[in-house]
């Protein structure tokens, strides 16, 4: 019975590939990926500029010294 389900899993995810649908988990925030936050307006100190966020908001990130 457990091979039963795992063949329907299968049969669902050919289905959905074949449908055009490519199955992801979730939408990727590039801003948080970089380290980024979001904020409006301009990146004060002690973030910079690295991008632009999904809602038009600044991607900033925090400098780090080394």
């Amino acid at each position: 019975m457990r091979i039963l389900y795992q063949l329907l899993v299968v049969l669902f995810m050919m289905l959905q590939g074949a449908a055009g649908q490519p199955f992801s988990p979730g939408p990727f925030n590039l801003c948080v990926a970089q380290n980024g936050r979001c904020f409006p307006g301009i990146c004060r100190r002690p973030y910079y500029w690295v991008g632009t966020c999904d809602n038009g908001f600044s991607c900033c990130r925090r400098y780090v010294e080394v």
